[in-house]
């Protein structure tokens, strides 16, 4: 599953995979010169005849060292042979380590890079999936797949890394040396090794499943604290700190437990796996010794200690391995959670060859649209037309469907049933960009982002210019406490505008949607949450923004609506009632009037 991450990044991949193996030679060849060491040592190099002709063999090399390693201890003596090893090994330590260094520089990039695609791609996918995406899924947890899943895909990747491009090449090459070295103790040895891998499998079984149900406990622990801050000042005034903290401490030790759980079955991998390559060596030194001792399979002393040298190097290789496949264990419990994400329906679909839309030129029809939350209805048979140049007010009890009406024209969400039609053309059918490009949005609790108000108020367009942003916060009333902040438009307005009074968050929002221009405007109830002072200075520059304007305007108030070209009341999903202000308020015992 991992691999399909490393796909781009294969050239890399097969870089780092041959410095490795030309590592691996040169540390074997370190490693065997034990051999010609020890027998200098104990001065038993004995009388050795020329190999002959080249021939591509075991036995030849063997003859080809003993030959001329004489012929340098006759010419330099003892020392000077032990002198000569040494600085061959050295020589060869410094390529061995050169090409790891290269192995993992290409390893770096890879990391490094696939992190990166990583992230891109669930924040991209945040940012296509559909709103009612979010209804169901808490924001901590999505916080949480997008950092802390994703850093512990970034251990995975390590580690896999160096399963999957240095340990195989170093298990590989040291197993050929062993088999020439000896055959029947490398066969024995490799009877050992599966029963030890399948000890280990047997401990890692339920490392995945503990490791999933961690990643859901630390997201609903980042759900509390995401509650926390946004509640705060909610949690002060009804003085529930007490009881946050009780459900902050709840989620916290559930999430502790679970962890230690982890830790403990992740932290076994490397002292079982330890513990079982000593027992492994041990048994190989007895059977070896035997050998040795009774001179049978070719074994000599000083074969058997670089045998054993050559095999030891290959435990720290199968210990990584281990240690890899537990962490990958673990890891694959995150990906499976990115999974989630990344393979969540995109529920707003853009088709295939999708028409160009640049201008709204008639009317914005609703035909016959039916939409259901989890299977229970919000808007039934709505029917409406609206005409470009109208304002109509949407009317309605609390969870009459009012914003999910106004929320299909962008398509923020899809209908179930019916049509919704712009100039004659169902937006299914309309690019995405360009329809929203057609709608300017004002809610009733503005967004803004913590940057400047320059940036703020140009959100969206591609080359803001600071005079159009100037004359876009005229229009919304709010120029003057711009230029009064320290230093105007490229003062920070703070996380989600927090140095801003509501009303002034209000009129950023209105200069932000005065400045995108565009001739259909969506107000979703936006002065429903200000004080008398801010509602007047919102209410105008709202007046100024719905000017030559096709408006769809959320409300409860008669200030921002009795003007409206059509009401339309909302009761139970349906449309009840729909008329002037005057109209409305002439009929006996309508709904309108008890709104």
């Amino acid at each position: 599953m991992l691999l399909r991450y490393f796909a781009p990044y294969k050239w890399s991949a097969i870089r780092s995979i041959s410095y490795n193996v030309l590592s691996a030679v040169f540390a074997l060849f370190s490693f065997t010169l034990v051999v010609p060491f020890l027998k200098i040592l104990f001065n038993q190099v004995g009388n050795a005849v020329h190999p002959g002709a080249f021939t591509f063999s075991a036995s030849y090399f063997e003859q080809f060292g003993k030959y001329y390693l004489e012929k340098f201890i006759a010419d330099n003596g003892q020392a000077g042979a032990l002198l000569l090893i040494v600085a061959v090994v050295i020589l060869a330590s410094f390529f061995k380590n050169g090409f790891i260094f290269l192995a993992n520089n290409s390893i770096a990039y890879i990391r490094a890079g696939t992190v990166r695609d990583l992230r891109r791609k669930v924040y991209d996918k945040v940012l296509a999936l559909p709103l009612s995406f979010f209804t169901d899924s808490r924001k901590g947890d999505v916080m949480t797949r997008i950092s802390n899943d994703v850093q512990e895909v970034e251990i995975s990747v390590i580690m896999s890394l160096t399963m999957l491009f240095r340990d195989p090449m170093y298990i590989l090459i040291f197993i050929v040396y062993l088999f020439v070295s000896s055959l029947q103790l490398t066969l024995f040895a490799l009877l050992l090794l599966p029963l030890s891998g399948w000890l280990i499998s047997r401990a890692s079984r339920t490392l995945r499943s503990s490791s999933l149900l961690g990643q859901q406990h630390l997201g609903r622990l980042l759900s509390v604290v995401e509650e926390t801050l946004s509640g705060l000042r909610i949690i002060k005034g009804f003085n529930a700190e007490e009881k946050m903290k009780l459900q902050f401490s709840e989620s916290n030790e559930r999430y502790s437990k679970v962890f230690k759980r982890v830790l403990r079955k992740a932290f076994l991998a490397s002292p079982m796996s330890e513990f079982l390559a000593t027992i492994v060596v041990m048994v190989l030194l007895w059977v070896g010794g035997n050998l040795a001792m009774s001179g049978s399979g070719n074994m000599t002393p000083e074969k058997l200690i670089a045998f054993l040298l050559v095999f030891s190097q290959i435990i720290q290789p199968a210990k990584n391995i281990t240690t890899a496949y537990f962490t990958i264990q673990k890891g694959m419990a995150s990906i499976d959670r990115i999974d989630q994400i990344l393979n969540a329906e995109e529920k707003i679909p853009e088709l295939p060859g999708a028409e160009a839309l640049n201008s709204f030129n008639e009317s914005l029809e609703f035909r016959g649209v039916w939409f259901a939350y989890a299977g229970e209805p919000v808007l039934k048979d709505i029917n409406l037309k609206i005409r470009k140049g109208q304002t109509v007010a949407i009317v309605g009890r609390s969870g009459s469907g009012k914003s999910t009406l106004v929320d299909l024209l962008p398509r923020f969400m899809d209908v179930d049933m019916g049509e919704v039609l712009i100039d004659g053309k169902d937006i299914r059918n309309i690019r995405v960009r360009d329809l929203r490009s057609l709608m300017g949005i004002v809610s009733q609790h503005p967004v803004l982002f913590n940057s400047s108000f320059l940036d703020n108020i140009a959100f969206g367009v591609a080359s803001p210019s600071l005079t159009d942003a100037e004359n876009a916060a005229k229009i919304a009333n709010a120029h003057d406490f711009i230029i009064e902040s320290e230093s105007g438009y490229d003062t920070s307005v703070g996380e989600s505008g927090s140095k801003l009074s509501g009303g002034q968050r209000q009129r950023i929002s209105i200069a932000r949607a005065i400045m995108a221009n565009p001739p259909i405007l969506i107000l979703d109830e936006a002065t429903s949450a200000l004080d008398t002072e801010s509602e007047r200075l919102v209410q105008d520059a709202i007046i100024r923004l719905m000017q030559n304007r096709t408006s769809i305007v959320i409300a409860h108030r008669l200030s921002t609506i009795q003007h409206a070209d059509m009401i339309v009341v909302l009761e139970d999903g349906r449309i009840v009632e729909t008329g002037t202000h005057r109209e409305l308020m002439a009929l006996n015992d309508g709904y309108y009037q008890t709104i």
